[in-house]
């Protein structure tokens, strides 16, 4: 996995007032920690973070941050966003060791045609997007694939399923689903309907039989 290199400064005011003032100047603030160093709150520049984070690599890019010229390897540990308009708030930075792993988020994308359960009208559901690895750094991959193209009604994919590269692990539960062909749901006569077709064959000697019970007596 490719490294970028982003700049931060360092000195920006605490709280909600300078934050926004910092995002109206087109900047993002943000702090880094880890590797047992204090956390230092820091700004970017925005045009150069979503180049950063619209490579092959998404948010699990490694990022070489260069804060007022100290270089540490990074990744992105969290990225708040506004919940209508979109536009990032606030970005953690973590600090991490080429030499150690550490855990992220991949995403699981499906490749192939599942002709099997397409031809009888069925569905493909894809129920987990993403999938929680263990990885030194560079080992990282960009996403993880599954091929669906032998995919059956009622069949499963599951975790165990995925080919994991090398170097890489995953503490999920290897029977966790991860895709399901499902069956097309099928038409039914509403229940009210069948009800008065059966009670219309046999309600009519009933009634009768009633009726002349009702007269002999």
């Amino acid at each position: 996995m490719a490294e970028i290199t982003l700049k931060a400064s360092t000195g920006r005011e605490l709280g909600s007032g300078p934050s926004k003032r910092i995002r109206a100047e087109g900047n993002v603030p943000g702090v880094v920690y880890g590797l047992d160093a204090d956390p230092i709150p820091v700004t970017v520049e925005w045009r150069p973070l979503r180049d950063a984070l619209t490579t092959e690599a998404g948010l699990n890019a490694l990022i070489d941050l260069d804060v007022d010229g100290d270089v540490s390897l990074t990744v992105v540990k969290e990225l708040q966003r506004h919940p209508i308009k979109g536009n990032v708030l606030h970005i953690d930075f973590l600090r991490v060791s080429a030499d150690a792993e550490i855990t992220v988020e991949v995403p699981i994308v499906l490749e192939g045609e599942a002709k099997a359960v397409l031809s009888e009208g069925g569905t493909v559901d894809h129920l987990l997007y993403t999938l929680s690895i263990n990885a030194k750094p560079a080992d990282i991959p960009n996403e993880l694939t599954i091929d669906i193209s032998d995919l059956e009604i009622n069949g499963s994919i599951h975790v165990s399923d995925i080919k994991l590269p090398k170097g890489v692990t995953t503490d999920v539960d290897a029977g966790e689903t991860v895709v399901t062909g499902t069956q097309a749901a099928q038409e039914q006569v509403p229940e009210s309907a069948e009800g008065e077709a059966g009670e219309g064959g046999e309600a009519a000697p009933a009634a009768e039989g009633g009726s002349e019970g009702d007269g002999e007596g």
